[in-house]
């Protein structure tokens, strides 16, 4: 069965996260409200019903994809490839001290996704091995299912949308964030990809 659909699911609210802190390839914990977050979102993604589900490596994105796996009994794979952004030197710092330090280059590298913190990657590479993971499920047969659910983060979640959209690089910066536990779902028509949902995610009380 050919692969149809893609749903990105971004973790939950971290220790970093509800700190102002710059997280890259640093390995954060969920809060507890992260947890709840995911657990929240686990019935309404249970809809899409994905053949299985891969995760980045870092544990934030593992944990929020177990709550997933483990309430609907698929399998959950692990892929290195799927981790957050590689922040260089900027990992760690919150957004007002890389200010302080490097004035106007965050807002360079918001703009130009072909720009890379020191020490980091652009936007532009992280799409790079991104995109190599769902070549690999096109190519792989029968292992891909109709339906595919990647749990890994927010930076990694809008480079890859914009690569799969064929969107010129000039235009990437016009895709907004997503939130803590918030997907992107894509479908595949007629041989493009198609964006069916942006940032999308249950809201409601009680996830503290």
């Amino acid at each position: 069965m050919s692969l149809r659909r893609l749903v990105l699911w971004r973790h939950g609210e971290t220790d970093y996260n509800a700190t102002g802190r710059m997280q890259g390839h640093l390995d954060s914990a969920l809060t507890q409200v992260g947890w709840n977050q995911a657990r929240f979102a686990a019935p309404a993604l249970a809809r899409f019903e994905p053949e299985f589900v891969i995760a980045s490596d870092l544990h934030r994105a593992t944990d929020t994809a177990t709550v997933l796996t483990e309430a609907i009994g698929v399998p959950l794979r692990i892929d290195k490839r799927l981790r957050e952004t590689h922040l260089g030197e900027w990992q760690g710092l919150t957004g007002a001290q890389v200010d302080e330090r490097s004035p106007g280059e965050r807002e360079r590298w918001r703009s130009d996704p072909t720009w890379a913190p020191p020490g980091g990657e652009s936007r532009v590479e992280v799409a790079d091995r991104a995109v190599d993971v769902v070549a690999d499920l096109r190519s792989s047969g029968s292992d891909s299912g109709r339906t595919v659910l990647l749990a890994a983060h927010g930076g990694l979640i809008i480079a890859l949308t914009a690569r799969l959209l064929e969107l010129p690089v000039t235009a990437w910066p016009s895709l907004g964030g997503i939130d803590n536990c918030h997907w992107v779902e894509l479908g595949r028509r007629d041989g493009r990809w198609r964006l069916h949902a942006y940032n999308a995610g249950i809201v409601g009380s009680g996830l503290r």
